[in-house]
Parts: structure tokens; sequence; C-alpha cells
């Protein structure tokens, strides 16, 4: 039987260890005793970055890598508490405006650059470059006016307005702190090779085909985000990352013995390695949003609020998330993670959707708002114009079994008269249809830590594109009580007010109409029994591999 080690929903994007003498223990691999020097290979289903810095863009792909190599200020545990990583400590001022945080002395880069205050600002004032490209980074210091060097071990930030997600938001890969050396030596340079403070290095990159990481042997695991870490550097001598997109493919690699850890492990995988006694899975619920449907207020025809009820009414997924996901996935009904414990769902709003009732007011709403089938194609139209809905996909973003679900609402809208246009896109055409406005629905995960989530996709601001290009507010919301909650709840530093306005900013969102929440986002990893030591962070849920042996 595959002995299957899956993170409760109560527990977030928490860590999950498989080694030493515990419970988990027994289904990371027989042996207690951690081996030296061995070489991973993990097979990764995302699509290869096009750059490794992850200040550059800054998306998932380049996370998971980056946690291999460089490391944050601070970490997050299960339960949203943010611990020491680089920095040991850090103050606040009364009024919020300025955090110190006092680094960790001795630490270097493994170019040798020591880790200081300097080095944190050439950081921030990288992310914050537009000449970077940053996207993820660069919203998550937005509110940052300056950092200046207390003393070389003391950076203080200095805020343009309090931002009770800076914390939160410094605990992830895309703000991670890496050489300001490696930096100045220029973004082709830093693309290939970031050199960062973790526990291996890149040593080759063969695009198309694998990234090898070679342990940094002055690394002390220890010293790690799980704050139980073994002493010294990694077990591991290195690991191979390869770049394999399909899920049989990667799958019959890890049964083989090719491999030793998969990502994106598909739902009918996961069914089929139900019986595979020397494979063990591990889970780990992301922080942030859900999977979930946008849709494009910015325009016709969802400019209309009744319009966007009348889909939301006729389009029922219950059913058909059981089905294809194989149990993998639970339905969402909230624009938050169920790891974020602010998450407020209304399931009132969805869970009759596609009901014979839900269907005659979703045909009522769309004759109100003049959307008529006067052709009798089944199409309904208004002015001369077709009742289409563009819906690009990302192949890159969603899996197989997401797609089919598509196909499914495409069907359900269909029966009210929607004609949903699906376009399955490589990423960068994906990128070019949102950034040309070419789409009228979408589907683009966003991992962020905390709820402050919510402001980067719903506040009005986030219809302006980040340098990269991207804007992450695809719903095209605009709502002025809604920006201003989203405001307050970046701006307090009460933990009861904050979870409270988050709570009213996402009734808000889901009562507008604007999205159709589907299902948690959630890493879903295999690994050969022989394989020990591997724990899912509690930032966004990447594997850490600096207790790993096989």
């Amino acid at each position: 039987m595959r002995r299957s080690l899956i993170l409760p929903a109560a527990l977030a994007a928490g860590a999950l260890l498989l080694s030493g003498c515990t419970a988990e223990s027994d289904a990371g691999g027989d042996s207690a005793t951690p081996v030296a020097d061995g070489v991973l290979t993990y097979a990764s289903g995302d699509a290869e970055p096009t750059c490794l810095d992850p200040h550059v863009g800054g998306n998932y792909p380049q996370a998971l890598l980056a946690t291999q190599v460089l490391e944050s200020l601070v970490s997050r545990e299960a339960d949203g508490t943010i611990t020491p990583w680089l920095a040991e400590s850090w103050t606040v001022s009364d009024d919020a405006l300025s955090y110190d945080f006092t680094l960790r002395e001795g630490v270097e880069f493994t170019d040798g650059t020591p880790l200081d205050a300097e080095a944190v600002a050439a950081n921030i004032a990288h992310l914050q470059d537009p000449a970077t490209k940053s996207s993820t980074g660069y919203l998550a210091v937005a509110k940052v006016e300056s950092v200046t060097a207390v003393s070389p071990t003391v950076a203080r930030f200095t805020l343009s307005a309090p931002d009770s997600a800076l914390l939160e938001s410094l605990a992830q890969p895309w703000t991670a702190i890496q050489s300001p050396a490696g930096i100045a030596r220029g973004e082709a340079a830093n693309c290939e090779a970031p050199v960062g403070t973790g526990p291996f290095t890149v040593t080759e990159w063969v695009k198309q085909d694998h990234v090898t990481l070679t342990r940094n042997d002055a690394y002390d695991a220890s010293s790690g985000p799980t704050g139980d870490g073994h002493e010294g550097p990694a077990y591991l001598s290195s690991i191979e990352w390869r770049f394999l997109p399909d899920s049989a493919t990667r799958y019959a690699a890890l049964q083989a013995g090719e491999v030793d850890v998969i990502d994106n492990a598909q739902p009918d995988t996961l069914q089929a390695a139900t019986d595979a006694s020397d494979l063990v899975e591990l889970d780990a619920p992301r922080p942030g949003s859900v999977n979930r449907l946008e849709l494009n207020s910015g325009q016709s025809p969802f400019d209309d609020a009744g319009v966007r009820e009348a889909f939301l009414r006729a389009v029922g997924v219950n059913d058909a998330i059981d089905s294809l996901f194989f149990g993998t996935a639970e339905r969402s009904y909230s624009p938050l993670s169920s790891s974020e414990a602010t998450a407020y769902s209304d399931p009132s709003l969805f869970e009759d959707a596609g009901s014979d009732d839900e269907i005659a007011a979703a045909e009522e709403l769309l004759e109100t708002a003049g959307w008529t089938d006067s052709d009798g194609d089944g199409i309904r139209e208004k002015d001369g114009q077709p009742l289409t809905l563009r819906f690009p996909v990302s192949t890159n973003q969603s899996i197989p079994a997401e797609q089919s679900l598509f196909e499914q609402i495409q069907a359900s809208a269909k029966a009210v008269g929607f004609d949903v246009e699906i376009s399955l896109l490589d990423l960068s055409s994906w990128y070019a249809a949102l950034a040309a406005n070419e789409y009228e629905l979408v589907s683009a995960p966003y991992t962020k830590v905390g709820p402050d989530v919510l402001r980067i996709l719903y506040s009005s601001s986030g219809i302006t594109p980040a340098p990269s290009g991207y804007f992450a507010n695809h719903a095209q919301i605009a709502d002025p009580a809604l920006d201003a909650l989203l405001e307050q709840a970046s701006a307090t530093t009460d933990a009861d007010e904050r979870a409270e306005l988050y709570r009213q900013a996402q009734e808000i969102v889901l009562s507008g109409y604007w999205i159709l929440p589907l299902y948690d986002q959630q890493n879903h990893y295999l690994l050969r029994s022989s394989v020990q030591g591997v724990e899912a962070l509690a930032t966004v849920s990447t594997p850490w591999f600096a207790d790993a042996s096989v």
C-alpha cells in the first residue's frame, strides 16, 4: 500500500518531515540513519524557468529551485507565526513605519560576499528596479520606501505606509536574499546561477534538460527555516533537477527508479500509486488564493453584474471536481486557500449552481440584460454581438484534469447561451493574451504567503501592470469600498481587526460575482520510499532538501 502523508487543511502549508525516528519516518524510508553524499534526482512537471533569479518575474517554478539556493530574512510556521531565518530578530516602530532587522553574524554568500545590511538594501533595490522586471517580489515590497544600514548587522526598512503583510512577504522565495556581487554581474549571469547562502549552489544549467545543484559545504542545516535541521551541510552531495513536463513520463521515471522525487503528481497518477509499496505521497496546500475562474469585469459582457451572476448560477462544478480529481481536490467556496486562517466561505452562492432552478434564474438574468437567442443557434446575442467568452488556458499551469473541468464548465455555460472559446496556450502566449486584454475568463493561480494576496488580486491598483508587464487583478475589479477595506487591512497592526477587514473584503468579492472558486492549490509530491528527510516548507510549500538523503 502507498503510505500517504496528507497534510491536514488546518495545518495549512505546514511542514511535513519524512525522517528521523518519528511517526513520519516510516513513510520516508526504513533507515533511521541518513546516508551522506548521495545524489537525488528530482523531476519537475512545472514549466522550466527562463531565469533562475526569482526576483525576475517571480513564478512558482523559480520558487521551487530558489528554495534550495537562496534564503529569506524570515520564515513562517504552519500556524502563521513568523520566525527568524537570515534575520535573527527584528523590531517595529510604534507607527509601524520602520522595521529594524538584526542579521545573523558570520553568514557569507557562496561567492564569499558577507551578508550584511548593505546586501539586504541591494536586494530590495534590485526588486524595485524596473529593469529587473519583477512582479511577485516587486508587489511584495511596494511599500518599502528605503533600506538603510544602521550598522553592518542591522538593516532598517522605512515604509511609505504601514504594511501588515511585510513579514509574510519577506518570507517568500521571491524576496529571498542574493549576493549583491552576484546581482552586479548583470541579469544574464544572475539568471543562469543566482548566488545565495542556502544549502546548495547552481553549478550547471542545461536548458530543456536539467539544473545541477551542488552542496554548499559551508552551510549549517541547523540554521535553516525549519528550526530542527541537523548540524552541518546537506547530506546530499548534489541534486539533479530535471524537467519532465509529461505526467506519464515523470511517473514512469519514478517507478523505474530513474528519479527519486516528482512534483505535480496528477490525480490519475496518485490513484495509480495507491498500491505501490515503494512510494510515499507528500501533500502540501499552498497559501494565498484558491484555484478559481476570474470574470473580466473590465469589458463586455462581464461589466454587467447580472451577466456575471448568470454565468456563475449556470455552472455547477462539484460533481466534476469529485470525479475528475479522484478525491485529491476539495471544492472551495472562498477566495482564499483553506490554509489561510482568515479564509471566508459562502457556499450558498455556488453549491446549487447548475440545478434546474439556478439555470432558470440564469436564463432570466440574461434575458433581463438583453441577451437573447434571436437566430435559434443556441448562442445568445445583443446588439449583433454573440455572447462569446474567450478563455485562454495555460497548459503549463492547468493540469489535464483541470482542463477537463474547464470543458465541462464550457458545456454547462453553453446550455444557457454562452459561447465559451477555450484556447490552450503555452505560458508566453497565455501571458500575451492577458496583456492584450483578450479574455473574458481566466484561471490564474497565485501563491503568496498570507491573506494580503486579496489586495494583490482584487485592489484596483492591481489592474496596473508591474514592471514585468504582469498584472494580478484579472477580474479587473475597481470597487472603491473594496479598495478601502484592503488598504485598511494592509495598514492595521491589530490582528483581529485585520482578519475582520479581510473577511468583509472576501464577502464583497464573492457577492460581486467576480470569481468562481474551484479548489485549493495543492502540491502533490511522490517520493521513493528510500528518500528520507524531505519537508514541504510552511511558506509556499516548496520542498526543502537540506536534511534529505537517499
